[in-house]
């Protein structure tokens, strides 16, 4: 789904003037660059596209930057159980082979796709400034189908840059053409996280675990082998925060934490912490009943904090809720995605 082009001008016109938000605004060639008072970043319109650019959020506090290939990036719709029968009859990318270190032995099946951030190459991102802050809103249509499924359910996502902070919120729906009993959406959150042998990171915090030290990354693993989170054997915990310790690999000196906060922990279904040549950081969201025309998401928390008790007040301030809602006038957290 793309805005018609006469929106598109509209809306870089109003970003170009960004008044008192307190961000400047560049277009470049494939991407978006925002220069903020606590933030820079950059949102792809060509390429690797949905969330926030590889390595260009830089807390301006520290000077660090986030380690992997993008925050709040978004794949494929999903459903618990194999595609082997018809797998051969499977378009584009939609096939999913499990049973192997990528992604683990439980069977899944992908019902809509393309995986948006490889595939979709092109987003019309629009940058709505507000006197606070800046939002950016994003939006695609799935366009393959499992057989006897229909493509085109639309995912959303709306990202808000509190002027001053040093994080960001940002919320993923998914409006659905299919009724299933347990869709979900994959993402990353917060993002994965590149390393040789550990030197860009001292340890992982995952609040449903405790802190994990590099060395427990330094052979690949599948997901469901160490550290993986599933909400039907393991419970809700009270806060679901994934967060890396950054570290500079030239000096080894500590930075700040970069956390992925899902502000209501019952919406994740599963969630992988595990090495493939990097640590990758998987959630997967829903995994629910739905019928065709209704709508699932979650929203996070997304930024740099210098400790878990800072992450944990954040988390608490914002905590509960699965939606985010913001036009030129303000923006607000909703308790279910809108």
């Amino acid at each position: 789904m793309k805005l018609a082009p006469l929106l598109v001008a509209l809306a870089w016109a109003v970003a170009a003037s960004a008044g008192d938000s307190g961000f400047q605004i560049e277009k470049a060639d494939d991407r978006v660059k925002v220069t903020g008072e606590a933030l820079d970043f950059a949102v792809k319109t060509k390429g690797y596209c949905t969330g926030i650019a590889a390595g260009s959020l830089v807390d301006k506090k520290t000077g660090f930057h986030d380690q992997g290939f993008g925050l709040d990036i978004v794949d494929w719709l999903m459903e618990p159980g194999s595609d082997e029968a018809y797998r051969d009859q499977l378009p584009g990318d939609l096939a999913y082979v499990f049973n192997n270190p990528w992604h683990g032995k439980r069977p899944k099946r992908s019902i809509e796709g393309p995986q948006i951030c490889t595939k979709a190459g092109a987003m019309d991102p629009v940058l709505i400034p507000g006197a606070d802050f800046l939002a950016v809103k994003q939006t695609w249509q799935y366009t393959l189908a499992a057989p006897q499924k229909t493509a085109g359910s639309v995912w959303s996502q709306t990202i808000v840059f509190p002027r001053g902070k040093r994080y960001f919120l940002s919320a993923d729906k998914m409006a659905v053409k299919n009724s299933s009993d347990a869709l979900f959406f994959r993402l990353d959150m917060p993002g994965h996280i590149k390393h040789q042998h550990g030197d860009t990171f001292s340890e992982v915090y995952l609040s449903y675990h405790g802190t994990i030290p590099p060395s427990e990354f330094a052979e690949n693993f599948a997901p469901d082998e160490k550290f993986n989170y599933r909400r039907d054997t393991n419970g809700v915990p009270q806060r679901f925060i994934r967060a890396y310790h950054l570290r500079d690999p030239k000096t080894g000196q500590d930075g700040p934490w970069l956390a992925g906060m899902t502000l209501n922990p019952n919406d994740v279904s599963e969630a992988w912490c595990h090495q493939r040549n990097y640590v990758c950081l998987i959630e997967e969201i829903g995994e629910r009943p739905i019928q065709a025309g209704q709508s699932f998401g979650a929203a996070y928390v997304v930024g740099y904090f210098d400790s878990i008790d800072e992450m944990n007040a954040v988390y608490d301030q914002y905590r509960g809720h699965s939606g985010l809602v913001a036009d030129e006038h303000g923006w607000h957290l909703t308790p279910t995605a809108e």
